[in-house]
């Protein structure tokens, strides 16, 4: 891509704030693989838009670098090289510059994005998984700033709400300038069908802003796409082209890769072509004001934490209990400050997580789990058993963490 490179090694990373726990080797003073990293989990319920600097990162390679930019005096950014080519079945493929994308209406888009590993670490203690060590902490929740996909298909001779090109065209296809050993070196790529790409209602954009700010490098900089309501996976960051193709995309993370088997399924009997890629993510919480094993004193203790559900379905309900499961309290949820929340209301953030809050009274050792329910009445699997898979994604068991009492909190 004009303007923006890939490097072959790890010496121009991003500076990060200590506080992110590393899923990655390192020696000293460079990363030698890709920086995975999350924050403490605490963190994460301390607002409702995660900050930028503790969203979480996930990549496959160095992170790109950009060769030309330009500042205006009002500090707006200007890719004057950078350009994303529209190529495949469609009637006028185009090369986009960046100021075409600006030049067409901006949206505001506030949505959680969550990588299909998050939690994979309690997966792991059933049985070996691979991937990522996550714990509860590959998720956040952002306000994503650009235009929408169907305007900039639209703009190309695509309308809106259309399933298919004229050359047979079905599904979209994002490259990004991040490269992987799992394509053999080429460019990490996904894919999402064309009807949901001109659907406005599904909110997909092409994003050059975070929380108000421009992108920065670790989160796609200077152009990334943004699916609300799907797995991370499908968010490609560092856009490089766009193609549009009569099948999904054939790369390795679309085919291969983040699929949901059953716990039968081994790394011998693996058939990858029989389940279809990974879109929506399931109803999932996690309590974030404790850790898996907390020492507390005796008295009052405050459970909070997110719960989400994929698709832009709402959470109905978020139910935390106190004594491994015997009984449950409703706990509160909410989105913006000073605003009730209401499952799929108008006033709610659709594509957006919901914090959750309950407060006991602590008297003795216990054991404490959250589960939520999403407005289709999906609830979250009992045990990590039931639905452990050899990469350990989508582990959306009830979330359960272990209060010991003591005199001092750890």
């Amino acid at each position: 891509m004009p303007g923006i490179r890939g490097p072959s090694e790890y010496s121009q990373e991003p500076p990060r704030d200590p506080c992110f726990k590393v899923n990655a080797k390192a020696s000293s003073p460079f990363f030698f693989e890709p920086f995975n990293a999350e924050p403490p989990r605490s963190a994460l319920v301390s607002s409702y838009v995660t900050p930028v600097h503790l969203f979480y990162k996930r990549n496959h390679g160095p992170i790109p670098i950009v060769d030309h930019i330009e500042k205006s005096s009002s500090s707006f950014i200007l890719h004057l090289h950078y350009s994303v080519a529209v190529t495949g079945l469609i009637d006028n493929p185009k090369m986009l510059f960046i100021k075409d994308i600006r030049s067409l209406p901006k949206y505001n888009v506030t949505a959680t994005l969550q990588c299909a590993g998050n939690r994979r670490t309690a997966m792991s203690k059933v049985r070996n998984v691979r991937g990522v060590g996550w714990d509860v902490s590959a998720i956040g929740n952002a306000v994503w700033g650009g235009a929408k996909l169907a305007d900039v298909l639209e703009l190309l001779g695509i309308p809106k709400l259309t399933g298919f090109t004229t050359l047979g065209g079905r599904h979209v296809e994002f490259v990004s300038v991040d490269r992987c050993k799992e394509e053999n070196g080429g460019p990490y790529k996904a894919s999402i069908p064309l009807s949901q790409a001109t659907n406005p209602d599904a909110d997909v954009l092409l994003a050059y802003e975070m929380n108000g700010e421009i992108l920065n490098r670790d989160h796609g900089f200077p152009l990334r796409v943004v699916v609300p309501g799907v797995i991370g996976a499908r968010s490609v960051k560092w856009l490089d082209s766009i193609n549009l193709l009569a099948e999904e995309c054939q790369g390795f993370f679309m085919q291969k890769d983040y699929k949901m088997f059953p716990p039968s399924v081994n790394w011998d009997n693996i058939n990858w072509s029989s389940r279809r890629p990974q879109m929506d993510f399931p109803v999932q919480s996690a309590i974030c004001s404790l850790e898996d094993v907390q020492m507390v004193r005796p008295g009052k203790v405050s459970i909070k934490g997110y719960a989400v559900s994929g698709g832009g379905r709402g959470i109905e309900r978020v139910d935390i209990s106190m004594d491994g499961g015997k009984s449950w309290v409703e706990a509160s949820r909410t989105q913006k400050p000073g605003r009730d929340y209401i499952s799929e209301h108008n006033s709610s953030d659709k594509w957006a997580w919901v914090l959750f809050e309950a407060t006991f009274d602590v008297s003795q050792s216990t054991e404490v789990i959250a589960k939520a329910v999403d407005s289709a009445a999906n609830v979250q699997p009992e045990n990590v058993e039931s639905v452990w898979n050899l990469r350990g994604v989508l582990n959306t068991s009830w979330h359960r963490v272990l209060l010991r009492l003591g005199h001092s909190n750890l």
